[in-house]
């Protein structure tokens, strides 16, 4: 399988009024392949994530989704599930999920719900690798894949002060969007009465833009997601890194501090 788009739609969108991860997959060869073609499948994925039993899918009741997998089900929606139930595994409480197919053969749109961005799209990655195991018959490391998706989480979890804000916020109905992943840069409402936080700063002051200004790396960001045209870069910590970089932007590049101060950078 392969994925030909992968990006988060943050706040209400096309295929629902939460945010979600979309997915345009590729099934491939498994197009001619549906669930119920494939022996051992239903027995396979529920000793894998026994859990999957609860899902509900078109049925309507607990089991359904495995209803669903044994009457023959394809790939793609399979992916959905699993994305799904893999961000439940790792604490992430999350249910909704569409599959679309295309006027393409093999061609799926999969859309489903996270509460964390980054873990939302690794659980998606991981999900692709782990259907076309099953449906190839490999063997599946689910602690593994569990493992990685948990280094997700607590590499961009929200430090307490600042989760406890976005809770507060969430139980007075007042959405919310991350705006960066490495920081913990909030924007709560939209439109002109939206406010943000970094962190439990507040907008108003200065000190968030003076942070997002000593960053540079944060700065283009801020000014690319603008609109506003800001030269290639990217941030290195090894010569190889550095080398992989000027391949892929190309020569003439300079080399930069990150965090400029005092005349540096």
């Amino acid at each position: 399988m392969n994925i030909l788009e992968h990006r988060a739609l943050r706040g209400p969108n096309y295929f629902s009024r939460y945010p979600a991860i979309f997915m345009r997959l590729d099934i491939g060869e498994l197009e001619e392949r549906p669930s119920d073609l494939v022996p051992g499948i239903v027995e396979r994925l529920t000793a894998l994530l026994p859990t999957l039993q609860e899902h509900r899918c078109s049925v309507g009741r607990p089991g359904g989704f495995l209803e669903r997998l044994e009457r023959g089900t394809w790939a793609g929606h399979v992916v959905e599930h699993v994305a799904i139930e893999l961000q439940n595994l790792i604490g992430f409480s999350v249910g909704y999920g569409k599959t679309i197919d295309s006027y393409d053969p093999g061609i799926y749109s999969v859309v489903y719900r996270y509460r964390d961005e980054a873990c939302g799209l690794a659980a998606g990655v991981e999900s692709v690798d782990l259907v076309e195991r099953l449906f190839c018959g490999e063997a599946i490391d689910l602690p593994a894949i569990l493992g990685r998706l948990r280094q997700v989480r607590d590499d961009h979890m929200l430090g307490p002060s600042t989760a406890a804000i976005v809770n507060a916020a969430t139980q007075r109905g007042i959405p919310h969007t991350r705006l960066s992943e490495e920081n913990s840069y909030i924007q709560f409402g939209h439109g002109h009465r939206q406010q943000r936080i970094q962190a439990t700063v507040t907008g108003h002051t200065d000190l968030i833009s003076y942070g997002i200004a000593d960053d540079k790396e944060w700065t283009k960001q801020v000014l690319g997601d603008a609109g506003i045209p800001v030269p290639q870069g990217r941030v290195c910590s090894s010569f190889d890194e550095a080398l992989d970089a000027v391949h892929a932007i190309g020569y003439p590049v300079a080399v930069k501090p990150v965090i400029g101060n005092h005349g540096r950078g």
